[in-house]
C-alpha cells in the first residue's frame, strides 16, 4: 500500500532539488557567461527620438551561444540577436569549453533525474530496501563533482580565439581581459553550492520520513501523513 508522506524537510529537499536542476539547466543554455567589451556606437546608431547616439552595447558569449547586435537593412535601429555560434559539438570554440559542456551536461542530467524522482518520494521512500533519499543524495554529490570540474575548466578556455574577439588581446587562460563574468556563470556556481547542500539535506529528509511519528500514523492506518 502506498503511504503518501509529506514532511517539512522532505518537501524542502524536493523543492531545492527542482530549483537546482532548473538553475543549472538555464545557466548552461544561456549566452551570458562572458560580457564582452563595449562596442562603440557607429554613425548609424542614432536614436530617432532624441537625435543622439545610442549607448555602446556589450555582446555576450556563452559556452556554445552568443548575443550580438545586428543591423537591419531597411531600418536604422539595431536589434540584439542571440543563438548558438556552434552548429555542432566540434565547433565549440575551445577544447576546454567542450570538456566543460560534457561535465555540465552530465551533472545536469543527473540533477534533472533526481528532481524527477524527488517528486515521487512522497509515495515511495525506498528502492530495493535502500532509502531513495540516500541514493538521490549520493547522486547529487556526484553531480556536484561534475559541475565543479566543468566550472574549473571553463576559465581555461578564455584564451581561445572566440573569447579574444570578445574580450580583447589580453584575454588568456584564467584572465578575462576586457570582459566581465555574466549572471549565468554566477548562477552555475550558486547552483553547484546548492547541489551539495541538497546532497547533505537528503539525509534530513530521510530521517523526517522514517521518524517515530510517521511510523505511528502508518500503524494507525493513515494513508496521507503530513508532518511539520
Amino acid at each position: 500500500m502506498c503511504h503518501v508522506i509529506v514532511t517539512c524537510r522532505s518537501m524542502l529537499w524536493t523543492l531545492l532539488s527542482i530549483v537546482v536542476a532548473f538553475a543549472e539547466l538555464i545557466a548552461f543554455m544561456s549566452a551570458e557567461w562572458l560580457i564582452g567589451k563595449a562596442k562603440p556606437s557607429s554613425s548609424e546608431d542614432v536614436d530617432n527620438r532624441t537625435g543622439g547616439s545610442q549607448e555602446p552595447y556589450h555582446p555576450t558569449l556563452g559556452i556554445y551561444g552568443r548575443c550580438t547586435r545586428v543591423s537591419h537593412m531597411q531600418l536604422s535601429r539595431r536589434d540584439t540577436l542571440c543563438g548558438p555560434y556552434a552548429e555542432n559539438f566540434n565547433e565549440i570554440a575551445s577544447g576546454f569549453w567542450q570538456a566543460t559542456a560534457i561535465f555540465l551536461a552530465m551533472g545536469i542530467t543527473i540533477l534533472c533525474a533526481v528532481a524527477l524522482v524527488s517528486v515521487f518520494t512522497m509515495c515511495v521512500q525506498s528502492i530495493m530496501k535502500k532509502s531513495i533519499f540516500n541514493v538521490c543524495g549520493l547522486l547529487q554529490g556526484i553531480a556536484g563533482l561534475f559541475l565543479i570540474l566543468g566550472l574549473i575548466l571553463y576559465p581555461a578556455g578564455w584564451g581561445c580565439q572566440k573569447a579574444i574577439s570578445y574580450c580583447g588581446p589580453y584575454a588568456s587562460a584564467y584572465k578575462l581581459g576586457d570582459c566581465s563574468l555574466g549572471w549565468a556563470f554566477y548562477t552555475a556556481i550558486g547552483g553547484t553550492v546548492l547541489t551539495f547542500i541538497c546532497a547533505v539535506f537528503s539525509a534530513q529528509a530521510e530521517i523526517a520520513t522514517s521518524s517515530d511519528k510517521v511510523q505511528e500514523e502508518i500503524e494507525e492506518g493513515k494513508n496521507l501523513i503530513c508532518l511539520l
